[in-house]
This record gives C-alpha cells, structure tokens and sequence, in this order.
C-alpha cells in the first residue's frame, strides 16, 4: 500500500536511504486513545503491522519493557535512520505520523505555504478545545444517573455550541474548510463517534444527541466523520457502549 497521492503526502520524507518505514502500531480496537493513531494511518494510507494490546488484565512483561506506563497507543518505527524507535501518547503518536508523512491537507508542513503555520495552530487550538472544554464532560456523565445525567447532558450540548460550534463554522465539511480528514478529526473523532453510541445504548440522555443534533455546523461535522472509512473501519459502536455499560456498572458497585 502506497502512502500517498490522493492525500498529497509527500514521499520525500517517508523513507530513508530508499527504505520503506516499518511502522508497528501497538493498539486497542476499543481504546479511544489508540483510535486516533488508526484514523491517522487510514487517512494518510501508510500501511502498518499492529498488535493488539487486552486492557482487561495486566499488561505482559514485554509490553512495559515497548510502554512503562502500559498504555496505547505506542508504535514503533524504523526507516533506515531511525531504528526501532518508540513514541507512546495518542497526540504524540498522531502528530509524529502525520510529520513524517506530510499532508496540505491533513497536517501541513509548517512552511509548506504561507499559511500552513496558521493552519496547523487551529487544528491544534480546536483539539485542545474539543478534549479541554468538552471532552471532560464524557465520564462523569456516563457515571450520572437521573436528574444529573440529564443535567450533564445539557451543560454538554452548552458547551459545543459555545466553544465548537463557532470553530466549524465553513467545514467543508471537515475542519478548515477541508473535503478530507484533518488532525483536527484524527484527534477528536474518536469520542465524537461514541457520543452517539452512547447515546443509542441509554448512556446518554435522548436529549443530548436531539441537542447536538440540533447544531447545525456540528452535526454536518458528526454525519461526516461517521462517514468515512478511516474512522469507522474498526470502530464496533454497540460492542464498544456494551463494554462500557458493563465497565461502570462494575465502577459502582465498587463504590468507585
């Protein structure tokens, strides 16, 4: 597979002394985190090997001698140059692909054009955005019951047409005006589709999703994103809220 054209990604910097990069993506198809490092290598078209990664029991030996922390996503990458290098941190590892394998369109170079510096500074403030202002809303809602569930759900949808609402405002329909995934997507995607299979599921109030649904400019965002292959193609939505219906369940009858 050819990491390439259609997405303008420039060949120059993907190997090295004629070398092909080996990339090995260690993941979790149910991991939200290592969901972003997949969007990224779908929508730049860079093959990769992966290994899957159980988060339901103590992580082996090896893998804390790849990631200490026991985390996904990590990768691996070797091009020639580099030699087995590990990067560890979802945005770490999202951002570093999409260096290695620049895009115009998915994450410029930062002097690609006059404006590519201004571009990469919005997708970065959107994203901080997205995970700062809105995303800290997503557990303590899962956790919430009632009243407060529906309350949380409220001050969620508030905070999208506050704070992400305005910044898509000329998605095209993907952020800046783009026709094909941005970083701005890789990052943030991950947790847009489980929003409404959460909400499918019953962990999330009906009102919510009537809510977002509601935002013009987000929920042509949200219909697109589910949309694309690079997004979904491992994303099991009823399995992934089945496994969390049962993982708080769990949280409170531990009293946690």
């Amino acid at each position: 597979m050819s990491a390439a054209a259609s997405n303008g990604v420039s060949n120059e910097t993907s190997s090295s002394k004629g070398i092909s990069p080996k990339i090995t993506l260690y993941t979790n198809h149910g991991c939200p985190w290592a969901h972003r490092a997949h969007i990224t290598l779908r929508a730049l078209n860079i093959p990769f090997e992966e290994v899957i990664i159980p988060l339901d029991r103590p992580r082996e030996p090896w893998y804390l001698k790849v990631n200490p922390r026991g985390l996904v996503p990590s990768i691996k990458i070797s091009n020639g140059i580099l030699e087995d290098e590990i990067l560890t941190e979802s945005a770490i590892v999202s951002t570093f692909i999409a260096e290695l394998f620049p895009s115009p369109t998915f994450w410029p170079a930062s002097h690609s054009t006059p404006t590519s510096a201004l571009e990469r500074a919005r997708i970065s403030f959107f994203v901080d955005t997205f995970i700062g202002k809105v995303n800290g809303l997503l557990y303590p809602l899962l956790k919430s019951e009632g009243e407060e569930k529906e309350k949380l759900g409220t001050e969620l949808v508030q905070v999208v047409e506050k704070e992400i609402e305005p910044l898509l405002e000329g998605a095209q329909p993907f952020f800046g005006g783009k026709e094909s995934l941005t970083l701005a997507e890789a990052l943030t995607a991950p947790f847009v589709v489980r929003y409404r299979a959460f909400g499918q599921k019953g962990l999330f109030p009906k009102s919510l999703l009537g809510g977002l649904d509601a935002l013009p400019n987000y929920s042509k965002w949200s219909q697109a994103l589910h949309e694309q292959d690079a997004v979904t193609y491992i994303f099991d939505g009823p399995a992934v809220a089945d496994r969390t219906a049962e993982r708080i369940a769990k949280m409170k009858a531990d009293g946690k």
